[in-house]
């Protein structure tokens, strides 16, 4: 496969990964009865949608201009921000022994996974430091993505556990 084929199938691969996680976290989000967790499963659904956007503006200017679609000047969306430690306070509060939210975090823990895996995999295949880079930049994506999931998941295992009896777990 050429190089410029297999960089338009990691985009192609990387936009089916953010609209699976945009149904995902919608549809968990739909599902959230607690006010907290449902705004957090909206956030990153949005954040989704924004990733989509964004990448299909990269594969648009990477047909016409080449590496040069590559400006990862765009290094910040609102995760980090949004799972400040008073939201994590407010979240981890009306979750607490919500079995459903606990395993939503899980399995976007993994979507977020595997999506820092192909990253992470075509930035090591990567031919040009662009690329590699920009690999590198949606990698760095996903993984603040995923922090945000499992500081959560962490808080509310270890809450559950300790409430369970499962201590010293």
């Amino acid at each position: 496969m050429a190089a410029k084929d297999k960089i338009l199938d990691i985009l192609k691969q990387a936009y089916q990964i953010e609209i699976n996680g945009h149904t995902f976290y919608s549809m968990t989000a739909d599902k959230c009865e607690k006010p907290a967790a449902k705004e957090l499963f909206q956030k990153l659904a949005y954040d989704e949608v924004q990733h989509q956007n964004y990448l299909k503006s990269v594969g648009k200017k990477y047909k016409k201009d080449g590496v040069k679609a590559f400006d990862t000047t765009l290094k910040s969306h609102s995760m980090g921000k949004f799972a400040t430690d008073l939201f994590t306070d407010k979240f981890v509060d009306q979750a607490r022994g919500a079995t459903f939210e606990m395993g939503a975090l899980s399995v976007g823990m993994t979507l977020e996974t595997n999506a820092m895996a192909l990253f992470h995999k075509a930035a090591a295949g990567a031919d040009s430091k662009e690329v590699k880079s920009f690999y590198a930049f949606l990698e760095e994506w996903e993984k603040d993505h995923f922090d945000a999931l499992k500081n959560l998941f962490d808080q509310l295992r270890n809450d559950y556990w300790g409430e369970g009896g499962f201590s010293p777990f």
